[in-house]
């Protein structure tokens, strides 16, 4: 690196004899110092600033302080707010801890049922999937939530833990950590509810689609929100809505009861008063999981007088 034509800070030529050692090079002799600390500092360990030249340490912690405050900027907007002196989030915690219970079920299932691509035999899997009418005629409201960490096959929980990561990481940032477990959870549980308003009662359904597909929502409204290019998103969601339509056996139910209570969840977010922020966004979140769950138990009540057959290897059931 050359050096500075006008240093700051030069000693005069008549105390050259008498140089300071850079603080980081004690072997070498030099005149220049750091405009922001004063250390003493070689031509190689000076980096050009706004104002004269800094050290290298100095530039990296004006570049720490300036992430900081970018992303506390974000977070304000989302109502995420840091408190004072805190530091602020650097990577994703509850996005990996997620992935790890969905991996950790998958392998529980397929040891029980000896068979990593038939591991709906298991019986944890079949105690857990949604499916209607257990719960109508056994009570069995845990399906509801369980289901969301169970999968059919090793493709099916890769596919879904990649777009887990991909996109909770980003919004888990954004948002912190317990708004983004709200988004995840209530997004959950739209597209069970979804599936148990609107589907065949008499079929079992599994997999975090319906969570996912919220943080899908979420990011669109996101995007929108802060006028960035949403054509890369628009792309990943007509994308996924072609697959949801064209491959058998998915829950296009699902994965439409999340994307759109995730999209509510956001908008609820980003347009809550600034005044009492957090209790506007959690009371909206709230409001959003009462609803649901108040549309599934007058769902119950129609199901009641429910009757189911076996034909073949189906089951039919009729309200």
């Amino acid at each position: 690196m050359s050096q500075p034509p006008y240093p700051p800070h030069q000693d005069p030529p008549q105390q050259q004899a008498a140089l300071p050692t850079c603080w980081w090079h004690p072997n070498r002799q030099t005149g220049l110092r750091c405009t922001r600390c004063e250390r003493p500092a070689c031509p190689d360990c000076l980096r050009e600033a706004s104002v004269g030249y800094q050290c290298i340490d100095c530039v990296q912690s004006g570049q720490r302080q300036q992430r900081a405050q970018q992303g506390q900027y974000r977070r304000a907007g989302f109502g995420a707010r840091t408190a004072a002196g805190a530091r602020p989030i650097e990577r994703p915690i509850v996005t990996p801890v997620l992935i790890a219970i969905n991996v950790l079920v998958f392998i529980l299932t397929a040891a029980q049922a000896q068979d990593p691509m038939n591991n709906g035999a298991a019986q944890l899997h079949q105690d857990g999937v949604l499916w209607p009418i257990a719960i109508v005629s056994g009570d069995e409201w845990w399906r509801l939530i369980t289901s969301g960490f169970l999968h059919y096959g090793l493709l099916h929980v890769a596919m879904n833990m990649f777009a887990l990561w991909i996109l909770g990481r980003d919004l888990e940032m954004l948002l912190g950590r317990l708004r983004f477990t709200g988004l995840y959870f209530v997004s959950l549980l739209g597209g069970s509810a979804a599936v148990f308003l609107f589907d065949d009662i008499g079929k079992a359904t599994a997999g975090a689609s319906g969570a996912i597909y919220g943080l899908l929502g979420g990011i669109l409204v996101a995007v929108l929100k802060l006028r960035l290019k949403a054509t890369p998103v628009l792309l990943v969601i007509g994308l996924n809505a072609v697959l949801t339509l064209s491959i058998p056996n998915i829950s296009w139910l699902g994965h439409l009861g999340g994307f759109v209570i995730g999209a509510l969840i956001m908008l609820a977010m980003l347009y809550a008063p600034e005044k009492k922020r957090g209790a506007w966004q959690g009371g909206a979140v709230a409001l959003l999981a009462v609803a649901l769950i108040g549309l599934v138990l007058l769902r119950d009540v129609q199901l009641a007088n429910a009757t189911c057959t076996v034909i073949g290897n189906q089951l039919v059931c009729t309200s």
